[in-house]
């Protein structure tokens, strides 16, 4: 007898077995995502996002300032007496420097926000009414530049990757391209005779068909993700956890946007899991890949401003970044997701060949921009002739639009010729080739002599790129950045988090910046900022940080020796 129940009916039974068999399989795609973000905040964009709303502003006073890791009296009297003179120094060194600088940030946005995140916000209102420092130059000369009060210094900023060759260098690409393109002028639309030359050397060193001029490397990044899309019909983009790709919030997806799309994925890098995802989802556009992150893989771009301890990481490891990327490079063909490889800062830095000829692994797209542009801005998109095309023959109202009023513009590409025809020269290519052995031993040099000195700091570099670590738990590491300002070292306003050497540093020259690092550190090491009050651990400083944050939501205002409250295995190192 059949059942009338129609709960018992075979094609309910079937449909129910169907719909448990794909939510398990949903499931189990969306546990093994889960899995391939990175633990920490960074790899989880909409819970930092979150958090970051929950955190609370709050300060240190002038007393807590000095004694914030539970340093005694006497040591904070140290340390505070040690600031002063720095303070001074500073200040008398550069009246000018600083109060043009003072005059112009309340209206420049860009200086108020750097100026707020050089050091840990708890300091920041100490710091910035007391180490009162200046933003502005007027002149270069060799690897040095000059303060409005005639101060050189030694540039270890090097204008966020643009300055390779030396600012002369620069200064000479763009006097030649005035004169190259001077007769067109800011003609826009038709193009200069001279970017034939720059296309043709831009596929050979890249190896790929097809270029695409823009304005910013921001802008080239964004055409490669639209184009990426456009061409396999998916809506996601890969980015690794920790790397940055340009300001646009497509490819930034945590902190610092307010994007509400969840269409960019943020995954561990160097991780089994990872690939595993890539090769099992269908909704992959692109995998993006910053080759800097070989030099501190998962981790953000170091600052200062987010030096609370001393847990700042750095390794470059050639071998297993270059493995990666094979084993990455073999997931994305198989699965058909465009492989990009953002070299905006370190394209022409590591060779002319770039990353795909330094790890042995080939893209389907690469980003240029910084250096190429010759002292000028720029962004290139290079690309396989069928990812590039931006329309379809058989369906022509369907196209990938992306236009610049200012992309190609005559002093750009010409700036952009000079640089390329310098960049190709066999002496150049064989003194690129020859860098990493030079900043390897450079580096290495560095790490022995603040070896010998017992200083807690050492040198990570990936060629002339470096970052400063700290070997000893802490909270004032962030100080180190004034110390090395006052020895006459220009810094970016993410201070030891990065440095940047243009390659026309002589022995001589960088032998004075290790002169002048070492002279900080001692200085540094004997105002006490390196002396901790008890023996902390880094995570005994995160949960000191932790309880001031939940005080200051409490309404409390932290009093900077939450110390006290720690027990005797978080104090312990």
């Amino acid at each position: 007898m059949v059942s009338s129940d129609p709960m018992n009916s075979p094609f309910v039974v079937i449909a129910a077995g169907l719909l448990a068999a794909w939510l398990a399989f949903r499931a189990y795609h969306r546990l093994l995502l889960s899995r391939a973000k990175h633990r920490s905040l960074r790899g989880h964009s909409k819970l930092s996002r979150a958090i970051a709303k929950l955190v609370p502003y709050y300060e240190y006073d002038e007393e807590a300032f000095f004694a914030s890791d539970g340093a005694g009296p006497v040591l904070a009297e140290q340390r505070k007496a040690g600031f002063e003179r720095l303070a001074r120094r500073l200040e008398d060194a550069a009246p000018k420097t600083i109060a043009a600088t003072e005059a112009l940030a309340p209206a420049v946005s860009d200086m108020s926000f750097t100026g707020a995140y050089r050091v840990p916000f708890q300091y920041r209102s100490v710091v910035r009414r007391r180490l009162r420092t200046g933003s502005i130059v007027d002149e270069t000369h060799g690897v040095r530049v000059r303060d409005l009060d005639g101060n050189w210094a030694y540039d270890l900023a090097g204008s966020y990757g643009v300055n390779l060759l030396g600012y002369d260098f620069y200064k000479g690409c763009i006097e030649r391209a005035v004169a190259v393109a001077g007769k067109l002028g800011p003609v826009l639309g038709p193009y200069h005779p001279v970017v034939a030359d720059n296309v043709a050397r831009l596929r050979e060193i890249s190896g790929l068909d097809e270029v695409s001029m823009h304005m910013s490397g921001t802008e080239a990044v964004m055409q490669a993700v639209r184009l990426a899309r456009y061409h396999t019909g998916r809506p996601r983009t890969v980015v690794f956890c920790g790397a940055y790709h340009g300001w646009w919030d497509g490819v930034q997806p945590g902190i610092g946007s307010q994007r509400r799309v969840n269409d960019v994925y943020t995954l561990e890098e160097m991780s089994e899991t990872t690939l595993r995802v890539l090769g099992t989802r269908k909704d992959i556009a692109c995998v993006l890949v910053n080759p800097l992150q070989a030099l501190n893989p998962n981790a953000g771009a170091s600052s200062d401003g987010t030096l609370l301890n001393s847990e700042r990481s750095a390794r470059f490891d050639r071998e297993a970044y270059s493995k990666w990327l094979a084993d990455l490079r073999e997931v994305c063909t198989a699965r058909g997701i465009v492989l990009i490889f953002d070299e905006v800062f370190v394209g022409f830095r590591l060779g002319l060949g770039g990353a795909q000829e330094y790890f042995g692994v080939r893209a389907d797209m690469v980003t240029y921009g910084k250096t190429l542009g010759g002292g000028l801005p720029v962004g290139v998109l290079t690309g396989r002739r069928d990812l590039m095309k931006r329309y379809r023959d058989d369906r022509p109202v369907d196209v990938c639009f992306a236009r610049g009023t200012f992309n190609s513009h005559p002093y750009v590409m010409a700036a952009m010729n000079e640089f390329l025809q310098a960049a190709m020269l066999p002496e150049a290519v064989a003194a690129a080739e020859a860098a990493e052995g030079v900043w390897d031993r450079r580096a290495a040099d560095v790490n022995e002599r603040l070896a010998y000195e017992q200083l807690p700091l050492r040198v990570a570099n990936m060629s002339s790129i470096w970052t400063l670590t700290y070997g000893r738990p802490g909270r004032y590491n962030w100080m180190l950045q004034y110390y090395l300002r006052a020895e006459g070292l220009a810094l970016s306003w993410v201070g030891t988090g990065r440095f940047i050497f243009s390659h026309n540093y002589s022995d001589a020259d960088f032998g004075e910046v290790a002169k002048r690092l070492l002279a900080a550190a001692r200085s540094m090491q004997a105002d006490g900022w390196w002396t901790p009050g008890s023996e902390l651990s880094d995570k005994a400083i995160r949960r000191m940080v932790l309880r001031e944050v939940l005080a200051a939501r409490l309404g409390r205002r932290p009093s900077g020796k939450e110390t006290a409250a720690a027990s005797p295995e978080e104090i312990r190192a």
